[in-house]
């Protein structure tokens, strides 16, 4: 956004990539499409502090390339988040806490107090707006329509929003892997999407990961235009637990990016 603006961005990362939590292919296309828009990105940074320099400040890097420091007018230092609990007196009710000062619930989202439930950033049970939505439906499905829902029975699902966008459900290629199933890989640019290449937003690509024996659908990331709307298809056949092959056989709609699921599919590897 900054950097749109017009502003010159320079983006410090003490690990040797973007977005650790993700797979590395995927880690590299979003530095790529960052560079792309002329944001630098120096990784590596093992010793990161900062320093007046007259009216800027500057932020030493000491990475294994590149300058040793950074100036700019401001530093925007990104070190995660905890939850506002500390004034809630929890403590007077009971209500148990970990040691982060996340509100300890069990699966349907009961606290340590009978009576009282946590809801949404405070539970450490997703920290989305979706996942405290959902939240919300598990403790009144539970509580007013005798309807029993768990917090374990939804699957990871977020939107990282870089432009394009990154959609993503269920396992990466990494946590797949190291789960020790066989895998099947399904990958495509957007570079060969007739809708990206429509709209001249070709950067990114799909890649979709399936169970080589049970034929579940593990996990997708679709990075690129429309990438966080396109993954819902795969998270449905995903809660449905469906085979892979309903959504392989399926016939979507010409031209959009949803059309080029079932094509990825027709096209697995078996991952080494």
């Amino acid at each position: 956004m900054y950097r749109r603006f017009g502003s010159e961005v320079t983006v410090v990362e003490k690990g040797s990539r973007l977005i650790h939590r993700e797979d590395e292919d995927v880690s590299a296309a979003v530095k790529d499409i960052l560079e792309a828009e002329g944001i630098h990105i120096r990784l590596r940074a093992e010793c990161i502090s900062f320093a007046r320099r007259g009216a800027d400040t500057a932020v030493m890097v000491d990475c294994e390339s590149g300058d040793p420091e950074v100036i700019g007018s401001h530093t925007l230092l990104a070190v995660g988040r905890r939850p506002n609990t500390d004034d809630l007196g929890l403590e007077k009710a009971g209500v148990e806490i970990d040691k982060r000062g996340f509100i300890v619930v069990d699966d349907e989202l009961r606290t340590s107090v009978p009576g009282i439930w946590a809801l949404g950033d405070c539970n450490g049970k997703g920290a989305f707006t979706h996942t405290a939505y959902n939240d919300f439906e598990v403790v009144a499905a539970n509580l007013l329509d005798d309807d029993r829902r768990r917090v374990s029975d939804r699957l990871p699902a977020y939107a990282l929003y870089v432009d394009p966008p990154l959609g993503r459900a269920g396992l990466t290629e990494a946590e797949a892997r190291k789960s020790g199933r066989r895998i099947l890989i399904g990958r495509r640019p957007m570079s060969e999407v007739a809708r990206a290449v429509e709209k001249g937003e070709t950067q990114g690509f799909i890649k979709i990961v399936v169970d080589a024996d049970s034929h579940q659908i593990l996990g997708a990331s679709i990075l690129g235009v429309g990438g966080d709307e396109v993954v819902h298809c795969i998270l449905d056949i995903m809660y449905a637990k469906a085979p892979y092959t309903t959504l392989r056989r399926a016939m979507h709609i010409h031209p959009t990016v949803s059309e080029h699921v079932p094509a990825v599919l027709s096209e697995l590897d078996l991952a080494l």
